[in-house]
């Protein structure tokens, strides 16, 4: 599952909205652009047109992540992710925020996380994060797989910070860019090159997570059907 940043945005602020304002949740089209674009609890703040973000539902809809509601003359979107992806309360609500606001250290989490769920101290936090990062990959010989592999991955520690960054997985290293988002110049300051580096590292750390996760799958394949690793030759015989 690769999401695109505004499908990320619309996806996030549909579960924020169900857990913090569930007296006016499913959200109309209108609700939805105006809970996507506003400036609190956002990074980065983002301007989308009713039709992107029309399309990204449409998408969503796609993957089963997202429903439409007819109990009004005004169709209303809810989520479907904690369904889709076998998630416990306190996991989706990191989700949620990670979604919402990019990579963040446990401490932010916690701090942030008080509509969505509370989180007794850093330790919950953390063992919330280990399960999301562990989550083990599917198993296609099952009828009903659970399993949707890992969620979450931690990042390098920045210079001078004392806790470590998680970012989601639902977007790959997509997850990290924004819409229009230009690349720095790099000849203009040197904090710029630095930034630019953190997010090459970033990446680097999710393309790693998909390549193990992807040797993992083809393991388990040829563990299933051993025969067709067999050169052509000895199949004949």
């Amino acid at each position: 599952m690769t999401l695109d940043p505004i499908q990320l945005r619309v996806l996030g602020s549909l579960i924020e909205k169900e857990i913090a304002t569930p007296e006016s949740y499913p959200l109309s089209l209108n609700a939805l652009v105006n809970a996507c674009n506003q400036r609190s609890s956002r990074d980065p703040v983002l301007t989308l047109t009713e039709d992107e973000v029309r399309q990204a539902i449409h998408s969503l809809e796609d993957l089963k992540l997202t429903a439409p509601v007819y109990d009004s003359r005004v169709p209303k979107y809810e989520h479907r992710i904690r369904t889709v992806l076998n998630l416990r309360r306190d996991e989706t609500a990191v989700l949620c925020l990670l979604m919402l606001r990019g990579p963040q250290t446990p401490g932010e989490l916690r701090s942030r996380a008080d509509r969505l769920y509370t989180f007794d101290d850093i330790a919950a936090v953390n063992s919330t994060l280990e399960r999301l990062a562990s989550r083990p990959q599917p198993d296609d010989s099952a009828e009903t797989p659970d399993a949707t592999g890992p969620l979450a991955v931690i990042l390098p520690r920045q210079p001078g910070s004392r806790e470590s960054r998680y970012m989601h997985l639902l977007g790959g290293a997509n997850a990290l860019l924004t819409p229009s988002q230009p690349l720095p110049n790099l000849s203009a300051n040197t904090s710029s090159s630095r930034e630019l580096l953190v997010n090459l590292q970033e990446e680097l750390i999710v393309m790693r997570s998909t390549v193990m996760a992807l040797e993992k799958r083809i393991a388990h394949l040829e563990s299933l059907h051993p025969d067709d690793t067999l050169p052509p030759a000895q199949l004949v015989g």
